[in-house]
This record gives C-alpha cells, structure tokens and sequence, in this order.
C-alpha cells in the first residue's frame, strides 16, 4: 500500500512538472517489479503519449490487453479511459489544447461510442481550428447523440459544446444543432436561451440571416410560440428578404402576445415587417392600436418593473408614418425614462460612480464613439469626414464597436487612437469606456440599436451626446442632442429630453462622394431620350401612400415622364403597391419602372444621373440619398415637416443655397414636382448651382465642420467643469 502511494505522488510530481521521460522510466520500472499490476501499463503508454510517442503509447496498452479475458477487457478499458480522461482534462486546464486533444482522439479509437469524449474534442477542435465537417459525419456524432439516453450523454458538456459549435454558421452545425433536440423536448428552455443569442450574432455581425433563419426554426420546434424565437425570426426573414414570411411570424408573435408589454412589442415587429416589404397593408389600424398600447404600459407598474431594451425601440416606427413630434416625441422620452430607471437597477453600479481623470477646462478631451455602423453604411460614410479632420493635438479618440467585424472598420482604425469591440454586451462596453476615462461619449446609433441605448443608459462617461445615427433616444443619460438651425424647429426644445445642441450651420457635411462608373441606360429601362425622369430611391421603410400619391399625381400632370422607383423592399409588394396607386391616379403603370440594387455605393450615385428630378419622402426624408442627389447636381423636391426626419433634406438644401423644390404642403410638392419636370431650363440652373456649391457650401467642407463640432465638444466639457466643480 505504501509503495502505491509513494507512486501516486511521484506520477503527480512529475506530471505536475512535465517531466514525461522521467514518468516513463519510472513506470518501466515499475513493470518490472510488479508486472502483474495492469494499471502500470496504462500510465507507461500515457508516458510515451504525452512525448507523442503515440504508436508505442498504442502498443503498450494493446500488449497488455492482449493477455485479458472479456471481462478483464471491460474492466481493464475502464480504467485505462479514466486515466487518459483526467489527463485531458488536466491538459485543458493548462490550456494545453494539442495535448489534451490528443489524448482524447486517442480515447476515441479506444472507445469510438464514447459521446461525451466525442463532444469535448469537437470544442477542442473548434479551439484549434483542427476539426471537419468530415470528421463530424466520420464519427456519426448526430447519431450517437439523439441514439443517447439522459444516463449516457453528459448534458453541460452537450450543452457547452453546442454554444461553440453552433456559432459557425456551417451546416454541419446546423445539423448537430438538430441532432440535440431530443435531449431538450422536456426543458426547451434550456436550448433556445442559448441559440437564439448565438443567431441574433450570426445575423447581425456575420451578417448571415439565412443561418439565423435555420437556428430559430429549430427553436420553434421546440416551442412554436416562444416569443423571443418569433420575434427574431421575423426580423431575420427580413433580412434575407423573405418578406411573405416575415409578415406571417410577426402577425403569429402579435397574436400571441397577452400583456400591453409583449402587444406593444408584437406590433413593433408586425410594424417592422410591412414597412421593410414595402407593402403597408392594414397599417392604419396596426398604428392605431400600438399608440394606445403606449399609455397602458407607462401606467401598468407591473409590466414597467420588467421593461427591457426591446421596449425602448418600439417607437421606432412611427417618424416613418406620421410626423407628430409634439404628440410621439413626449411617449418616447417617457419609455426611455422607465428604461433607463429599470435597466440601471438591473445593472452593476460600477460605472455609474464619479470620474477619476483630471477636472479642467484645458485638458486634452477624450472623445469615445459608440456605434455598430462604422463600416459600409450611411453612418460610417457621413462620419468619416470627422476622424479624418479632428485635432490631434487637442483630442484623444476612441471607437467602441459593437457588432463589427475586423474588415469593415479598418480605415476607422487608423485614424483613431483606440479601438474596443464588443458584441451584446452593454455592462462591458460600459466598463471599458469608463476605465478608458472619457470625457466625452457621442453615441451614432440611438435607437436603431438597442445595446447601444443600453450602454448609455449606465452613463459611462460624464458628457453624453446623440449625433447622425437617428432621432434622439429621449433617454436620461444623454445630455444632448446635435442638430442645427433647420433640422429641428424653434420649438422642438419643447418636446426633447436632450438638450438641443446647434451647430452654426449644418449638422453633418462631407468632402464629397466617391463616383463610379454608370451601370444604368435609359434605353436599357425602354425609356425614350427625350422623357422626363423622375426617380425615388429610398428603402420600403419610407415609402408612405401619401407621398407616393402625390408622385403620381406629378407623373399625371408631365407628359413623356416616368417614374423610377429603387430601393429594399419586396419586389412583388412594392410592385403592386405602386401600380395601384398609379391606377387610382389616372397613370398608366406602364410609366413606372422597378429598379434592382446597384452593385456598389459608386455605381448608385453614377446611376443618379439617369433621373432629371429626384423625388424625396415624406414623412422620412432622405438623408444619404439627399445628399447623394445634391453632390451629383439634381433638383431635388422636398415637403418640410416638424420632426427631425421630416427636415433632413430641408437643412441640406438651406445649406447649398437652393429653395427651388422645397415644399411646405402637399400642393406645393405637386407644384414644384410638376414645374420642374416641365422647365428643362429651371432644372439646368438649380444643377449649376449644385454644382457651384462644392466651392462655397458649409455642406461640402467637413474640416470647417470639423472645427464646429470640436468647438462644441471644448463648450459642452466647460459647461460641465463649471456645473460641477467651480
């Protein structure tokens, strides 16, 4: 017994040390005083494993189990799977992946039915990039596993090896996600708590919907009204264009929803389903009865004690519908309220203590921006201008990336001193940018994101400020809000938590457009040379009957034009849509062509140039494409609202000095549209002017922009040295 243990402790000693050779010898030695104890073989063939002696490591242990009866077999392969077992496992936790991952190949020829086994090295083999589909269908993994009983299958280790696995959005994965559904009938929970979060990331930061699309469905199969499920695979079929089937999960999730909480959610998603088909069926009474919703969750405690950020989002809508700043920016800055009170309660205080960095006026401002749009997007085209101009000298800037890949943010990071990425992880972005002691934190998305909401909910910097991205959030935490003399009115303080910041101009200006080479050709689209061309490019999103009404009536009033209609949407559905207008307008459908995605941001704005006037919405602008328009020298025709996305193209056209297009009512849209597509010479001298105004327009110059925006950053941090510390 002695002589056992004094054996033990020298193996530990010396695998503790990694002293394989010196193990090796000793249980050489061991074999030939005690050559009868089996288990000695065991540990001298792991010995020669461990030094990747892997074929005298097998014929060590085959030699000893040459001399075993059956039972011996059994026995014996037991004992020798529990040694090599610890080891591995022993081996990972010194992150000694390879080794690990070669005892364990090992335990599986020795024993290829060993599911458990299976599973821990297909997570090693994820760690290390060493692993195939070949090898999963090799192993006939999805077949052991939904062959196993609950007795013969470890389920965390199922568990932990399907949250690696399913993150490769492979179909491999899919199919082992599939493979592990029997094992979930009774606590379905358990499995789509853990995928969806893994989908929600595949959709949105690998941008692969279509996979997120599968991992829902799989869900679903568990629970076909799991709310989390359908919501998120309503947005996913969106995304990948399947617009039929989006529309019908959302109207399954809204029907299923019981609480003015979970209503107000299910007709944010039907909202977001129709509007991205471009369709608008039924909306009327879709808005209707999510505005009522409103009231009765702000006064409906119970449901308030569990709001999260989804919630925050569910207004999001309604600029695309109507333009009542008055009535829904109030709501809005409400909701926000009660988010921001709930979410911090739920959260650590961590980052909401004071600020640790140097209190003055003089000092050199850190500035941290947080978005998921800083790559081939509006926001990241419109703000590059920015990080290409800001003083260096007086200025630290730091980028906090949520949901973006390497490749898409490469030039950002050049330009800036640092950059953190994360993905849905609100608490740990937080975390950083207070630690990182920023004095100032502009947030690019508002409420087209809702980690980004919730990471300026924890107020991890002592300024906060909403700018470019969308509205304004109305939560709290944010001090202000960028706009300029024209995108707001007068009034609009009145109805803004945020304080309304104005810049002396414009509140974004660029350098200009990179312009490619035209892909489009009026004689490809059957349109004679002489026509009138009017073209409307915006997403399904924006696409308000009205406004399109008042386009055809245009096109009713100017002979020889056409319309062009471009942009995301269901093709079939905005077809229809349009056509029908058309019809009830007097105008021949035959006048409206339906045009495809351009290949790339410079081909579309070579494209403009087919079109002689360009057609804005309403109650959404354009704020991109308005821009896009003027920098190619197209008159452009605008109706002016109250809310901020009612008055984007209204400030662009102010800035570059053109009026001709800018409409106040209805009629003076019909009017300008009409007048412009008739007066061949009034749209030649509105396209010199455009031209003009990239000598001269605050819109075209982004350093003196620059220079505005850092002047309002120095005002903001003085204001609030003084606030607090004089």
């Amino acid at each position: 017994m002695v002589v056992a243990l004094n054996l033990q402790v020298q193996t530990s000693n010396l695998l503790t040390q990694g002293k394989y050779s010196q193990l090796a010898s000793l249980y050489e030695r061991a074999i030939e005083t005690e050559p009868e104890v089996i288990s000695h073989y065991w540990h001298l063939g792991l010995a020669y494993l461990l030094q990747e002696q892997e074929e005298v490591a097998q014929t060590t242990w085959l030699l000893a189990m040459s001399e075993a009866s059956n039972e011996e077999a059994e026995q014996w392969t037991k004992e020798l799977i529990q040694i090599l077992d610890t080891e591995a496992q022993r081996q990972l936790e010194l992150e000694n992946l390879q080794l690990s991952w070669l005892i364990r190949q090992h335990i599986r020829e020795i024993t290829p039915t060993n599911i458990d086994n299976i599973l821990q090295i297909i997570q090693l083999g994820l760690d290390l990039d060493s692993i195939t589909s070949q090898d999963i269908a090799g192993w006939q993994v999805n077949t052991l596993i939904q062959q196993a009983s609950p007795t013969e299958i470890d389920l965390n280790i199922l568990l932990e090896t399907l949250i690696k696995f399913v993150a490769y959005p492979i179909p491999a994965s899919l199919s082992f996600a599939e493979s592990c559904l029997p094992h979930y009938t009774d606590r379905p929970a358990a499995f789509i708590d853990t995928v969806m979060p893994i989908a929600v990331k595949i959709a949105h930061q690998l941008d692969r919907p279509d996979f997120a699309t599968d991992l829902a469905q799989l869900c679903l199969r568990l629970n076909s009204e799991h709310p989390e499920a359908l919501r998120h695979l309503s947005c996913f079929h969106s995304k990948t264009g399947c617009h039929q089937e989006a529309i019908k999960t959302a109207k399954h999730f809204f029907q299923n929803c019981q609480s003015p909480y979970w209503q107000i959610q299910g007709s944010y998603i039907l909202l977001r389903a129709i509007l991205s088909a471009g369709s608008w069926l039924d909306l009327e009474n879709i808005v209707q009865r999510h505005k009522a919703l409103i009231p009765k969750l702000l006064q409906d405690s119970d449901d308030s004690l569990n709001i999260d950020s989804h919630i925050l989002t569910a207004n999001f809508f309604l600029p695309y519908i109507e333009d009542r700043p008055q009535e829904n920016r109030p709501l809005q800055n409400q909701i926000a309220q009660i988010f921001q009170t709930n979410f911090q309660a739920k959260s650590s205080p961590v980052v909401q203590t004071g600020w640790t960095n140097s209190i003055t006026t003089t000092k050199k401002l850190k500035i941290g921006y947080v978005a998921h749009t800083l790559k081939g997007h509006s926001v990241g085209w419109l703000s590059r201008w920015l990080f290409q101009y800001y003083d260096r000298e007086a200025f630290q800037t730091n980028l906090y990336l949520i949901y973006q890949q390497a490749e898409g943010y490469q030039w950002f990071e050049k330009q800036v001193d640092c950059v953190h990425t994360f993905g849905v992880e609100p608490q740990k972005t937080a975390t950083q940018i207070k630690a990182d002691e920023i004095d100032i934190l502009v947030d690019l998305d508002s409420l087209t994101l809702d980690t980004t909401c919730q990471v300026m909910a924890l107020k991890p910097a002592p300024v906060q400020v909403t700018w470019l991205g969308w509205d304004a959030s109305g939560l709290p935490a944010v001090d202000y809000y960028i706009a300029d003399p024209y995108v707001l009115p007068e009034n609009a303080q009145n109805y803004y938590s945020e304080k309304i910041w104005r810049l002396p101009q414009t509140y974004i200006a660029v350098d200009g457009f990179e312009v490619g080479v035209p892909t489009l050709r009026r004689e490809h689209l059957e349109i004679p040379s002489d026509a009138v061309v009017y073209l409307s490019s915006q997403t399904g999103y924006k696409r308000h009957p009205d406004t399109v009404r008042l386009q055809m009536k245009i096109l009713s009033q100017v002979p020889n034009s056409y319309f062009l209609v471009k942009g995301r949407a269901d093709e079939n559905m905005i077809r229809e849509f349009f056509n029908k207008i058309a019809e009830d307008e007097g105008v021949n459908p035959d006048r409206l062509r339906f045009l495809s995605r351009d290949p790339s941001e410079f081909a579309h704005r070579a494209n403009l140039e087919i079109a002689d006037i360009v057609l804005d919405t309403y109650p959404y602008n354009g704020a991109t494409t308005t821009l896009e328009t003027l920098w190619m020298g197209i008159p452009l025709v605008t109706k002016v609202g109250q809310q901020f996305a009612a008055r984007n193209s209204y400030t662009f056209m102010m800035n570059v000095g053109v009026t001709e297009g800018i409409a106040w009512t209805d009629e003076e849209y019909v009017e300008w549209g009409v007048r412009l597509g008739k007066d061949a010479s009034l749209r030649q001298q509105i396209s010199w002017k455009l031209r003009q105004s990239r000598q001269t327009s605050p819109l075209w110059n982004a350093k003196q922009f620059t220079l505005e925006m850092e002047k309002a950053y120095k005002q903001m941090w003085q204001r609030y040295v003084e606030v607090n510390f004089v």
